[in-house]
């Protein structure tokens, strides 16, 4: 089987083109730069140049291709729009994946993403999901509610170096994942005839709300963190300001996921099933205490080597300095 990833130098989807790779695919990466995607190559991976808003860089890519696992997404510092990426360039991809006749056809969504027809991204993943249904292609859609990784730099920094932790005030409660879970589940896909056609949630054990993930950081950083605390009504203000600019549509379209926060309503769903037809057992899969234990530990760890290595240095320059003052 030969496996494209598309969004392979993503925080997710270099896990995916990882998990992939251990596992003995043949693994191709269609990426917009080589130099960038230099890591894929160094670990196994074909790169292919291409870009989902350029169609016709598609069909050479897709060339004997059997699967494609698409975790692309527009990020929101892209000069490309979010309907750009996520809507022109999946119809694109998807529509080559047919012509192609491509096997299997693995998708990113999120978890809820028809019950906000008024949040741009997920309303273009829900329409997404639609097409997808309809082309034909054997598929399986995963429908992640948000990685753990993005937290390091949404609490634990901030936190560990005493910088403001932004709160939208009582924020609906996420269930996350581990990026390196979530691709266990994608890969697992391809192999499992009883995901065919289907759509899947992937989260995490339990629902995390903001404020109980910055208490564990205080638990584990020893630091009280400093939050602050933004209204939904200024982030709404901020989000119709930046929709006066084109280059800040992405952002103001990532801003209006926060009225999906604003509702309260838990992103979380039973995964008792899913294990069961993933053939995943739940203990193989990560909790965020012990993703942010093994954090802290690490980042603790080294700076208390940096203040050790600091303190010596300065016990070396006063053994100089004492030394110098005896000479004369």
């Amino acid at each position: 089987m030969t496996l494209l990833i598309v969004g392979a130098t993503g925080t997710l989807g270099r896990q995916i083109a990882r998990r992939a790779l251990d596992e003995g695919y043949k693994v191709r990466c269609l990426v917009r730069s080589s130099r960038r995607a230099a890591f894929l190559k160094e670990w196994g991976a074909e790169l292919v140049i291409g870009n989902l808003c350029d169609p016709s860089t598609l069909a050479p890519a897709l060339e004997g291709v059997t699967a494609i696992i698409d975790a692309a997404t527009a990020r929101a510092t892209d000069a490309l729009s979010i309907k750009k990426v996520d809507w022109d360039g999946q119809v694109a991809l998807i529509q080559a994946a047919v012509a192609a006749k491509v096997e299997r056809f693995i998708f990113f969504s999120i978890l809820g993403a028809e019950n906000y027809p008024n949040v741009p991204l997920m309303e273009i993943k829900r329409c997404t999901e639609l097409f997808l249904a309809e082309s034909g292609l054997n598929y399986t859609i995963l429908r992640p509610a948000g990685f753990m990784q993005g937290l390091i730099g949404q609490f634990a920094i901030p936190t560990l170096e005493g910088q403001p932790v932004w709160m939208t005030g009582e924020s609906s409660p996420i269930a996350y994942m581990d990026t390196q879970d979530v691709a266990k589940f994608a890969v697992k896909a391809l192999s499992v005839p009883e995901t065919h056609n289907r759509s899947f949630p992937v989260v995490g054990n339990r629902a995390w709300s903001g404020r109980e993930i910055i208490n564990y950081c205080e638990l584990q950083s020893g630091k009280e963190a400093k939050t602050t605390n933004i209204p939904i009504g200024l982030i709404r203000v901020l989000r119709q300001t930046l929709r006066f600019f084109e280059w800040s549509w992405n952002s103001a379209d990532r801003l209006a996921f926060t009225e999906v926060l604003a509702t309260g309503k838990p992103l979380a769903a039973d995964m008792q099933e899913v294990y069961q037809i993933f053939g995943i057992e739940p203990k193989e899969i990560g909790t965020l205490e012990a993703y942010l234990q093994e954090y802290f530990s690490r980042i603790l760890r080294k700076l208390k080597e940096l203040d050790y290595e600091k303190n010596k240095q300065k016990e070396v320059q006063a053994a100089k300095q004492k030394k110098k003052k005896m000479m004369y």
